[in-house]
């Protein structure tokens, strides 16, 4: 059923480009044979790219994931700028009808043909600012992400904790656009500003151990005084092998809450750390479990919860949560899609509170799909600990 409503909104999506840039641009001939073909190949080139690696692989499928995800992002854009200007092109149909009569003889000037003046103005007008969004969407997902340093204030933390650096870093999804070399960048900066304890809150990987594993090798080389925490996002549960994932990170030296929490001290002083698995863990039997995660913390000190979406926040105030850290929305990555993850999350990016618990949302490190972020640049960011 997926596939059949995939197939069919990219279907419709493709024929509406096709009216309004060939076929209301072109006359019935060579030009608009050819112009047709090509946008026909490309939408199957989109449709393999969103189906065919799970099938056959992200390795024998990445040779053409990258120009099927940029036309992805073109023709969304494209889509979208030409139904934006769908009121400007009715509001001139009137200048379209008054159009002189052609003359009675062959003008060595004839007159400009209105209708498709305008067509082929909107079509140029579409190309050209969906072009320049999608390319400036890359430069922002494949440029190096923000470092935002970002102070929060928890009540019942002990004085010996006041300073204390948490980097968070999400969504890094490696896959077929985003190798090695994202992750050494990731490390990288992270290390860079020498943080007490490192929390990666899910969509680490979008493949298995076998296509990724030397891709999140550089994990291993991550720096921090209290380690290395990982949560599972949706994502390690759309592919195969969730466990041998977790059995790799813990190889690297990435401590895995899984509905479990940790003690994090300085002398006497603690606070705890609790991790709790993704919704998407109920597909393998294994969903978030917060009184399990809970259990044993002491209510004396503050609890800080790494949860991949946002929308868990509501359970973690509910159980008296103080911090939540997620990431998953991407920040929106693309825009306009950003109220569309507003109307299903709390909380887009940023830090919010939901009754007496703080939630922090990362926009993520990576990008899922298109390798274009429009109006959600990616960020790592480091939360700075004081008292109250």
């Amino acid at each position: 059923m997926f596939i059949v409503v995939l197939a069919t909104i990219l279907g419709l999506m493709h024929f509406y480009i096709w009216v309004r840039v060939i076929k209301n641009t072109t006359s019935p001939g060579r030009t608009r044979w050819l112009l047709t073909t090509i946008l026909l190949a490309l939408a199957v080139l989109l449709f393999a790219t969103l189906i065919l690696p799970r099938v056959i692989g992200l390795t024998e499928s990445a040779w053409f994931a990258w120009p099927g995800y940029v036309w992805f992002a073109l023709a969304v854009y494209l889509f979208l700028t030409l139904l934006v200007l769908e009121p400007v092109r009715l509001a001139l149909r009137g200048w379209v009808r008054r159009a002189p009569e052609p003359p009675a003889v062959e003008d060595p000037q004839p007159a400009v043909n209105r209708r498709l003046f305008l067509a082929r103005a909107s079509a140029v007008a579409a190309g050209v600012a969906s072009a320049g969004l999608v390319g400036a969407g890359m430069a922002s997902a494949l440029g190096p992400p923000d470092l935002l340093r970002v102070p929060v204030r928890l009540r019942r933390l002990d004085p010996a904790f006041n300073g204390f650096r948490i980097a968070v870093v999400s969504d890094i999804h490696l896959g077929p656009l985003a190798g090695r070399a994202h992750t050494e960048r990731i490390v990288e900066m992270i290390n860079e500003t020498a943080p007490d304890l490192v929390a990666i809150v899910g969509d680490l990987v979008d493949g298995t151990v076998e296509e990724l594993g030397a891709a999140a090798e550089p994990l291993r080389d991550m720096v921090s005084r209290d380690g290395t925490f990982f949560v599972t996002g949706n994502h390690e549960y759309f592919v195969d092998g969730t466990t041998a994932w977790l059995r790799e990170l813990d190889r690297l030296g990435i401590h895995t809450l899984r509905n479990e929490n940790t003690l994090i001290r300085r002398g006497s002083a603690g606070f705890d750390l609790v991790g709790v698995n993704d919704v998407a863990g109920e597909s393998i039997a294994e969903p978030p479990d917060f009184d399990r995660a809970l259990d044993g913390t002491d209510r004396a000190r503050p609890t800080v919860l790494l949860a991949h979406q946002p929308v868990q926040v509501a359970e973690a105030a509910d159980r008296g949560v103080d911090l939540q850290l997620s990431g998953h929305t991407h920040g929106g990555q693309m825009w306009p899609f950003h109220y569309v993850v507003q109307a299903v999350q709390p909380s887009l990016a940023g830090l919010s509170n939901f009754g007496d618990t703080q939630l922090y949302v990362s926009r993520g490190a990576g990008f899922w799909g298109p390798p274009v972020r429009v109006g959600a640049p990616p960020d790592i960011s480091v939360l700075t600990l004081q008292t109250d």
